[in-house]
């Protein structure tokens, strides 16, 4: 789904929910994506207010990306002591993570394997699932090599 496709489907949502649709809240869905990485809500605050200080309010930008996290758009990925990283998924495929607990690194991967096991097991408990994640944490090789 393409930034336009995702705003306008976003608006239907804003309209279905009773909520305001405001400028605002589809500029701030263009520097998410322009951001293009896993992020905290308060990194994205300091970001988007040294871009343009008149996009909008922390409190704003704290409640789109709740609203995007309802329509989807954007999930929590990783809770990491107390951290809170999230992704904007539009266009992005189904992938899992490695996190280094170090320095942070995150990890993108896929594996069709994983995938069919998650399947299989879901089957063999008639288990339908709705969402899934997985999260492997440890530490990177680069964290390793300068321990060595």
């Amino acid at each position: 789904m393409q930034l336009e496709e995702l705003k306008s489907k976003f608006e239907e949502f804003l309209r279905q929910k009773g909520y305001k649709i405001t400028k605002g809240r589809f500029e701030i869905i263009d520097k998410i994506g322009d951001y293009g990485s896993h992020f905290e809500i308060e990194e994205l605050v300091r970001w988007i207010a040294n871009q343009d200080k008149s996009i909008a309010s922390r409190s704003t930008i704290y409640r789109t990306i709740r609203l995007l996290q309802e329509f989807g758009a954007v999930r929590e990925v990783i809770k990491l002591g107390n951290r809170t990283i999230y992704e904007f998924v539009v266009g992005k495929p189904h992938h899992e993570h490695l996190i280094c607990v170090e320095c942070g690194k995150i990890i993108e991967f896929y594996r069709d394997e994983i995938e069919e096991l998650q399947d299989k097991v879901c089957e063999e408990y008639k288990f339908t699932p709705l969402n899934h994640r997985l999260e492997i944490f440890g530490i990177c090789y680069d964290c390793k090599s300068k321990r060595a």
